[in-house]
């Protein structure tokens, strides 16, 4: 078996259009598609009976794809998505500017759980970095490379 990459990241949110006016409204990236996806295709991708979905992908920098999915049936509950909790995950947005990027995302509302942190150790010593959440409480991160790092 060969891995080549990585197609896209995705995550189960409770509101699509909620979502995607975050994503694309506040964050800015593009809509790549947009379906509703249900029946046997569904099923079997997902190992649900019934499933029912609608799915944006949007385009976050050159080469990565988010997928956000919003499960019409069967219903899901709400996870405890904590960042030390075993299954929790997150993307790293890269930033040439953290700190004005942090100013124009809380001038619109976004939620942070603090403000940006030079880090002091190992490859991303002399960078920033900074948690925020999306609607659903998904944890995702703003990070600027220090000097030293290679693109």
């Amino acid at each position: 078996m060969e891995i080549t990459g990585i197609h896209h990241t995705s995550f189960t949110v409770s509101n699509l259009k909620r979502s995607i006016d975050f994503y694309q409204g506040i964050l800015g990236f593009p809509i790549v598609m947009e379906k509703e996806l249900t029946g046997t295709e569904a099923e079997t991708i997902t190992a649900l009976p019934g499933a029912h979905l609608l799915i944006a992908h949007l385009k976050a920098g050159e080469y990565q794809t988010i997928e956000l999915i919003q499960y019409l049936a069967p219903q899901g509950k709400v996870l405890d998505t904590t960042t030390c909790n075993v299954g929790s995950a997150h993307i790293c947005f890269v930033v040439p500017d953290i700190k004005k990027a942090y100013q124009e995302l809380k001038a619109k509302g976004v939620r942070f759980k603090s403000e940006p942190i030079r880090l002091s150790s190992g490859k991303s010593k002399g960078g920033y970095a900074v948690y925020f959440r999306d609607p659903d409480g998904i944890t995702l991160e703003l990070f600027q490379r220090p000097p030293s790092m290679a693109i």
